[in-house]
């Protein structure tokens, strides 16, 4: 087992370190919040999940342009490493720690890091990450070709094959497995034989869905400052201000909080734009009679937030609004009391309870919802829930990067099985809306009237916490924030 870490030259580092960084980094920790041990323990739980014989790959995100860089979040779960251009080889075996790893990375380049800043060296990768040893990026396709003879199985993510039209000489880490042929992608498919290839990503999915004690603490805090921001920018939204300026509002309190990064494009829709789930022009002046409903978190030390509020430009729900808003309200605070390990649902169960909820609530105010599919395929198209943690933005390959995964991840829910029951430690969201279209067949006076209420619920044994609870989500509670009266200033 590699040695404890002892850091000394913050120059030797392309990261926060203790050294350099000790406002952000404490004693032991590897990235803020999460010490050496908790990565070695996801190293080891994902070998527990492994057959003998198997290895681990796993790389990083590429860099696509000059903006802050975000790493893969698998790579980024079991190893740390923030810089680009990198990758991890586990090999499990027989000794006490349970495998071998290899960590490869660019090393120093004292001419680029004129431009770019420090790049950590191969020895301080080494103390630093608990590698077993390390090398040069240049060596990691020559490397991973000499470990399968005595392999029986390469767990790593791979891309569907790409049309031979979209094969236009991709730049990524693909270019260290082989030697030239025909494209990349083929020189991978014919380094690793398909019977010994598996996916890696749904073990990946398996660790990164029960939140460690460190993981929620991180969480939490992002939830918290999240959550705030929602309260302020209630606070500073009024009519004649567009869309966007509250989403810049959201980004600045977030920033100005610690947050290093939004966790996905806000949306801030006002009147019927909140009727387009996915609205992120945010380009429209806010009338003054009109709902917003702003969808928008942040990301806090690698984990992401996923806060919704529907509040009024004016202050004040109208009694439309108020109606709906209310029904919604109840079916949400409803479902997030069965957020719980007891209880036994699986994210199905509460979906279809929260239809059958949402459901009544209208009918009681009118609805009158008597066609099949008026809900679910007019009013309440999505899912109820997704579960949350490191990133959250689009799960997409890129034929440009096709080995590489993507830097973020679609609500961490690729690889869950939605039919299975919640487990402790757990985080989910739980966002029911409404959106009324303005159709005859629905009550006038909830035309073009988008609701949806968002919080992120940590699983518990026997009782849910909601961790977006700073976020004011009863009626009161906004129109107070809205009109100053909780004491909030806007900034």
């Amino acid at each position: 087992m590699s040695p404890p870490c002892s850091i000394t030259k913050p120059s030797e580092y392309g990261q926060p370190v203790l050294f350099s960084h000790p406002h952000l980094i404490q004693q032991n920790e590897v990235t803020p919040g999460i010490q050496s041990s908790d990565y070695e323990q996801r190293r080891r739980n994902l070998m527990d999940l492994l057959p003998d014989k198997s290895l681990a790959v796993s790389v990083s995100a590429p860099m696509k342009y000059i903006y802050k860089y975000r790493q893969a979040s698998d790579f980024w779960y079991l190893t740390g490493f923030e810089e680009p251009d990198s990758a991890v080889i586990l090999e499990k075996n027989s000794s006490s720690r349970g495998y071998k790893m290899t960590l490869f990375c660019s090393g120093k380049d004292l001419a680029k890091e004129k431009w770019d800043g420090a790049s950590t060296s191969l020895s301080s990768a080494k103390t630093l990450f608990r590698a077993d040893d390390t090398m040069l990026i240049d060596n990691f396709g020559s490397h991973l070709k000499s470990l399968l003879p005595t392999s029986s199985h390469v767990y790593v993510d791979l891309p569907n094959p790409i049309p031979k039209a979209a094969r236009k000489k991709p730049k990524s880490l693909l270019k260290y497995l082989a030697g030239p042929s025909e494209t990349e992608h083929d020189n991978l498919i014919e380094s690793i034989s398909g019977s010994m290839r598996r996916p890696l990503s749904p073990q990946m999915g398996k660790l990164r869905s029960i939140k460690s004690k460190a993981e929620q603490s991180a969480m939490r805090a992002a939830a918290d400052m999240s959550a705030r921001a929602h309260a302020k920018t209630m606070r500073f939204a009024q009519p004649g201000l567009s869309e966007g300026a509250l989403a810049a509002h959201f980004e600045y309190l977030c920033s100005l909080g610690g947050a290093q990064r939004l966790a996905y494009v806000p949306v801030v829709a006002s009147g019927p734009n909140s009727l387009i789930l996915h609205y992120t022009a945010n380009n429209q002046l806010i009338a003054p009679d009109e709902l917003i409903l702003m969808d928008a978190g942040c990301e806090y030390n690698g984990y992401a937030s996923d806060i919704t509020r529907t509040f009024p430009a004016s202050g004040t729900f109208s009694p439309p609004q108020r109606e709906l808003y209310s029904a919604v309200l109840s079916a949400q605070k409803q479902i997030v009391t069965l957020c719980s390990a007891q209880h036994g649902l699986s994210l199905q169960e509460l979906h279809r309870k929260s239809c059958v909820l949402l459901k009544d609530e209208l009918n009681q105010i009118g609805f009158n919802l008597r066609n099949e599919g008026d809900l679910e395929r007019v009013l309440y198209p999505h899912y109820l829930s997704h579960p949350i943690g490191i990133g959250k933005a689009a799960f997409i390959r890129s034929i440009k990067f096709p080995l590489t995964p993507p830097a973020l991840d679609l609500h961490e829910s690729a690889h869950i099985d939605r039919s299975a029951p919640l487990k402790e430690d757990m985080v989910i969201t739980i966002e029911p809306g409404i959106y009324v279209p303005p159709t005859a067949n629905f009550p006038k006076h909830f035309h073009n009237i988008g609701v949806r209420i968002e919080d992120e619920v940590l699983v518990g044994a026997e009782h849910p916490v909601v961790l977006s609870v700073s976020a004011p989500k009863e009626i009161v509670d906004i129109e107070g924030a809205c009109q100053g009266l909780l004491g909030l200033e806007p900034y």
